[in-house]
C-alpha cells in the first residue's frame, strides 16, 4: 500500500517544508480561543500534514512530522505538559490512520479515516487527562471532545482533499 521508504534529498527537503507548516499551523492555531469554549478544543488543521505525508509516503514520515510538530510546538510554546497530550493523542490517530489504511481503505474513504483518527486522538488526550488529574469524572469530557474530533476530522480530510487536488503530483512522486 506505502511506497517503499527511499531516502533522498528532495524527499528529506518535502519532508521538512511539510514539518515546517505543521508547525507554524499549529502555532497559529494555538492562538485562537478554544472551539465551541471547550478548554483545549481546537480543529487540528496541523495533522493535516502528518496525514498527507502518511498517505504520499508511509507510516514513518509521517511520524516523524508528527514528533517534530509536537517537540517544536512545546518548546515554541514552552509548555511541556503538551507534549504527553499531543504525543500520546498524535499517536494513537496516527495508529488508527495506519490500519484503517492498511485493512479498510478500498471499503472506507479518507474522510472515515480522518475522522476515526481526531476522535480517537481527543478520546486519548481525554484519558490521559483523566490519568493526569486521577479524576474520573473528568470523563464527562468524553461525549463532547469525540464530537470535536469528528467535526475537525470532517474538517481537516476536506481541507486535504483540497490542497492534494491543488499540489502538483509531481512534488510528491517525483521524488519517491
Amino acid at each position: 500500500m506505502y511506497p517503499k521508504p527511499r531516502f533522498s534529498g528532495r524527499r528529506l527537503a518535502v519532508l521538512g517544508i511539510l514539518a515546517a507548516l505543521s508547525l507554524a499551523v499549529h502555532t497559529i492555531e494555538s492562538a485562537f480561543p478554544p472551539l465551541f469554549g471547550i478548554p483545549g478544543a481546537k480543529l487540528g488543521l496541523s495533522n493535516l500534514f502528518s496525514m498527507l505525508a502518511l498517505v504520499v509516503y508511509g507510516p514513518l514520515d509521517a511520524f516523524c512530522i508528527l514528533l517534530a510538530r509536537t517537540l517544536l510546538g512545546a518548546l515554541i510554546a514552552g509548555n511541556a505538559s503538551s507534549l504527553l497530550f499531543s504525543l500520546t493523542g498524535g499517536g494513537a490517530a496516527l495508529l488508527v490512520s495506519v490500519l484503517l489504511i492498511s485493512f479498510a481503505l478500498p471499503r472506507v474513504s479518507y474522510l472515515a479515516v480522518n475522522i476515526a483518527a481526531a476522535a480517537m486522538h481527543n478520546i486519548v488526550q481525554v484519558a490521559v487527562f483523566v490519568w493526569e488529574t486521577s479524576t474520573l469524572a473528568n470523563f464527562s469530557l468524553l461525549p463532547y471532545f469525540a464530537l470535536v474530533g469528528v467535526l475537525s476530522g470532517a474538517a481537516v480530510a476536506a481541507v486535504g482533499l483540497l490542497l492534494f487536488k491543488r499540489i502538483p503530483e509531481r512534488i510528491f512522486y517525483g521524488i519517491l
